[in-house]
């Protein structure tokens, strides 16, 4: 039995991943401060992942423990994130750029380490939604780029850690049209320069639909070969 555990399942390529792995018959745990539709097989737990507190209380609830219980598979798609604050230093709200770094970075560490120790029987593997920005710098995406980088080095050492039954990999998926991609193009280019190639993506149609991006996501995520590299890229 297979189940799995989705952060931001509610919108965008998270909703979509959650929509796949249903199909697949795979039940999942949708996490996120609201609530998708639903349906059958899927179970939703409202939590803030921007709120280092509230993740932590709902850590130390039984709810992720419940869930997989009996699985011989249990799957992790760290999809949430947000992209703000954007623009230079001088220009970044400090207290965005905290709850950037706990929604990208410190939940889905936090959430890692639970998920394993909550499934001990269980063949575990994790996927980090990582971005291109983790790899290349980007003026204006300063805590952007270093959040998703960080995704991309703690994948590398879990690796190293060298436990056959925990596989992880930090994956690009490459640039999907999501309310994210609206929110950049709609950027002024005083605080993101490149905000012009992102319109120009969109314009010429070069934007992969969440749907098909979530196929090939789920597609990777239980392929036979997941966790041979710890950094990848979908369109590879």
């Amino acid at each position: 039995m297979i189940k799995a555990v989705v952060t931001g399942h509610t919108r965008g390529l998270g909703a979509a991943v959650a929509a796949q792995l249903l199909a697949r018959g795979i039940a999942v745990l949708g996490l996120a401060r609201g609530h998708a539709e639903g349906g059958e097989g899927m179970e939703q737990a409202s939590v803030d992942l921007g709120d280092g507190a509230a993740l932590a209380a709902w850590l130390q609830g039984d709810t992720l423990r419940r869930f997989l219980a009996g699985c011989d598979t249990a799957l992790l798609v760290n999809n949430a994130g947000v992209v703000s604050p954007v623009g230079p230093l001088a220009q970044q709200d400090p207290l965005a750029a905290l709850r950037a770094a706990t929604i990208n970075v410190a939940a889905p560490l936090a959430l890692a380490a639970a998920f394993v120790q909550a499934a001990p029987q269980a063949q575990r593997r994790i996927v980090h939604v990582s971005s291109g920005a983790a790899r290349n710098a980007y003026p204006g995406w300063s805590v952007y780029c270093a959040t998703k980088a960080a995704l991309d080095q703690h994948a590398r050492a879990v690796a190293l850690d060298a436990d056959p039954r925990v596989l992880a990999c930090s994956l690009a998926p490459g640039v999907i049209d999501t309310d994210m991609q609206a929110e950049i193009r709609a950027t002024p280019d005083a605080r993101f320069p490149l905000r012009q190639r992102f319109v120009d993506l969109k314009e010429g149609g070069d934007l992969v639909a969440p749907s098909q991006c979530a196929a090939a996501l789920v597609d990777y995520l239980l392929g036979a070969g997941f966790g041979q590299q710890a950094v990848d890229d979908l369109r590879n």
